[in-house]
């Protein structure tokens, strides 16, 4: 019997494994392999399966016993395509360390960039490049990734916020910045970053324990361990609530040869998406850097560049792109994206690295997107032909129709308004809230004390994936439309502004600062994530109206027509009756009539049929409510002019009615005209052990 295959090769053309094989290679693993069998040019790697990771975590995280040989022998492969050692001190090879479970999960789990760079293969590194600066700047790259992934966050430990390695790192960085008195990392010359290195390896040592591994196979297999790891680590788990996503399907690993966007200027790297994700518009778009790594247009540390002319915004105009500054380049990435999209039959989002003047694709899979754009997209793509209408009604997820009835902003308050700060419009709809700095507070804030927020950041990551979910809205000084924040609230249509530049955030003193006015953690703040604009204060929000959208109409034509099913409502009030009758109901599933009896105008009413201590008393409270209903049935009969409506009568367990903290049970009293008393033992009386029971049918 043959050893079980835990291992799939992929790069030159060739590939063990196929884009549907997604729950075995991750969404990533499947798309590489099927990316390199099309011959687009993939950097040569191979995939460690999820059937590792369930082994993984079904026996005290050990690996299985053929893992490590084929591992070797998928190396060998790797070395061959790309002419590189792994570990060689003359022509070493690199590799990333990438997770990819089956389901996107944007930044949840780890990635660990440059491994096989050590203080022995740097001087191969330099003489292969011969771009010492880049070694330098990939080394200390390396330590940043490493230390943090697989040294402190694999290893369990948990320190308090702002004191992990990486921000300790990160201020080391800042630090030099300073004293050399520049703005960006690329300002600093190979000196610099040779003693940052020397400095970051220090401090590892120090806040750590023990020393960065210059060792190849141990960053290697560091790199894989913590990856496996971080499935089942707090944002992981976090996200995977949120999403619905099984514990139990694992993820693979993605080994890759690195590929260098930090090479200097003829270099670069970028994300892109076949269409517009906001919008839905059938228009490339993405973002891009010269002279850096992928984890620098994620993470938001620089304002990235558009990647095409069209793709300009009011914050951009004056950038130049890639299409303007390497017209071949862009064509090449154009025609790819094309043809990826053709061959998926979905808008693809895309990862790529230009390394001196040649481009390799690191990624592609289906792109997250809004729920406007998921129907403009399925909608324009049936038209086209490229799916059927059917695909197209299933394409469109409940919740993505959901997002479109959010509100958004009172265009005539918004008028009058003056605009504090504007950013990149990454989220749609509008929202107001109080502004919020910790992912932490945010959720204590909202779950505890039930206050809607507005969470800010310099930009987001990983570890606020709680916060970012409860709160209205996220907002960023950093970071573009490819960023963390951006891609996250796409996923989840919550409204959100990326790279607002002129804000100015304070996390030391709870401020934020802009358009020359500085608010404190607590104060309202209004924002437009369709338009990219932030007001001060609360502005009144309004509901959409659908009926001039004309591919929500289309969509909701073509379910009509496939559905076998009939939709009917529940509602109370002739307002619901009608909004029913817009979004398509077809009569009334239930009229709940208690449910008429809470408003202001008639609950005294139904309180005074329940205290009444003879039947004469409670048929004269009850005939208040007469005119009431009859107003209420005859607006709600009318609404669905000879729809069918099925009305319950009067169900409800009776204590519901009636308060019982003792304030509220005075207060009612005097305004029923009995005692206190009188109506504690009548609302005793009605007390119920199960009152799901209720007076049913009584």
């Amino acid at each position: 019997m043959s050893p079980r295959k835990y291992v799939y090769s992929f790069g030159g053309g060739k590939a063990d494994g196929r884009g549907e094989m997604k729950n075995l290679l991750g969404g990533k693993g499947a798309n590489l392999g099927e990316m390199s069998s099309l011959g687009v040019p993939v950097p040569s790697g191979f995939t460690v399966t999820t059937d590792v990771c369930t082994h993984y975590y079904a026996n005290r995280r050990k690996y299985p016993a053929e893992l490590a040989g084929q591992v070797e022998r998928a190396i060998k492969k790797v070395e061959r395509e790309m002419g590189t050692l792994f570990g060689d001190l003359k022509r070493p090879l690199l590799v990333s360390v990438r997770s990819g479970a089956r389901q996107s999960m944007p930044g949840m789990m780890e990635t660990v960039l440059n491994i096989g760079l050590t203080e022995a293969t740097l001087p191969g590194l330099i003489a292969m490049t011969g771009n010492e600066r880049f070694a330098y700047d990939s080394y200390r790259r390396l330590i940043t990734m490493y230390s943090d992934v697989v040294m402190e966050k694999s290893a369990g430990i948990e320190p308090r916020e702002g004191n992990g390695i990486r921000p300790q790192l990160e201020g080391l960085l800042e630090a030099m910045k300073r004293r050399r008195g520049v703005k960006e990392d690329n300002d600093l010359t190979t000196d610099d970053l040779k003693d940052l290195c020397a400095q970051y390896k220090a401090k590892v040592k120090k806040v750590l324990g023990s020393a960065f591994p210059d060792d190849p196979i141990k960053q290697l297999w560091g790199g894989l361990g913590a990856v496996f790891a971080s499935w089942m680590g707090k944002r992981a788990i976090a996200y995977r609530r949120i999403e619905g996503i099984p514990a139990e399907w694992g993820t693979a690993v993605n080994v890759q040869a690195m590929v260098f966007g930090n090479m200097g200027d003829s270099s670069a790297t970028g994300v892109a998406f076949s269409r517009n994700p906001a919008t839905g518009e059938n228009v490339f778009y993405g973002e891009y850097l010269v002279n850096a790594q992928g984890e620098d247009v994620v993470a938001g540390i620089r304002t990235p560049l558009p990647l095409n002319i069209a793709g300009k915004t009011d914050l951009t105009q004056t950038s130049t792109s890639l299409e303007e500054s390497e017209p071949k380049l862009y064509k090449q990435l154009d025609s790819i994206q094309k043809r990826l999209e053709k061959h998926y039959r979905d808008m693809q989002d895309i990862e790529f690295t230009i390394q001196e003047g040649r481009l390799w694709m690191l990624q592609c899979r289906i792109g997250k997107r809004t729920g406007r754009a998921a129907i403009r997209m399925a909608v324009e793509m049936a038209a086209k032909r490229m799916i059927s209408k059917e695909e197209a009604v299933a394409r469109v997820k409940p919740e993505q129709l959901d997002e479109l009835l959010h509100p958004m902003i009172d265009p005539k308050a918004e008028k009058a308004a003056s605009i504090l700060g504007k950013g990149l419009p990454a989220g749609p709809g509008g929202a107001t809230g109080q502004i919020v700095f910790t992912p932490d507070l945010a959720e204590e804030w909202v779950i505890k004390e039930g206050r809607q927020v507005i969470l800010v950041r310099h930009e987001t990551s990983p570890e606020d994936v709680h916060g970012m979910h409860v709160a209205e809205a996220i907002l960023t000084s950093k970071g573009g439309m490819t960023s963390h924040a951006a891609l996250v609230a796409r996923g989840w249509g919550k409204c959100c502004i990326v790279g607002c530049s002129d804000a100015h955030i304070d996390y030391k003193a709870r401020t934020l600062t802009l358009g020359g006015v500085t608010l404190h953690e607590g104060d309202s703040i209004t924002m437009n994530g369709t338009a990219g604009t932030i007001y001060a204060g609360t502005l009144p929000l309004v509901d959409v109206n659908l009926d001039d959208d004309k591919p929500f109409q289309q969509l909701m034509k073509w379910a009509d027509a496939i559905r076998t099913m009939k939709v009917r409502t529940n509602c109370e009030t002739t307002e619901d009756a009608m909004q029913a009758i817009a979004f398509g109901a077809e009569g009334v599933g239930l009229c709940r009539t208690e449910h008429m009896f809470f408003a202001e105008d008639r609950i005294r009413s139904i309180r005074k049929m329940i205290v009444a201590k003879d039947e004469k008393a409670r048929r004269r409270a009850v005939m208040e409510l007469l005119p009431h209903q009859r107003k209420d049935f005859m607006g709600i009969l009318k609404a669905m002019a000879g729809k069918p409506v099925t009305i319950r009568l009067l169900d409800p367990p009776l204590h519901e009615f009636v308060p019982h903290e003792k304030m509220l049970v005075e207060d009612l009293a005097h305004d029923l005209g009995i005692t206190a008393k009188e109506l504690g033992t009548r609302i005793s009386a009605l007390h119920e052990l199960n009152p799901m029971l209720g007076h049913r049918g009584c």
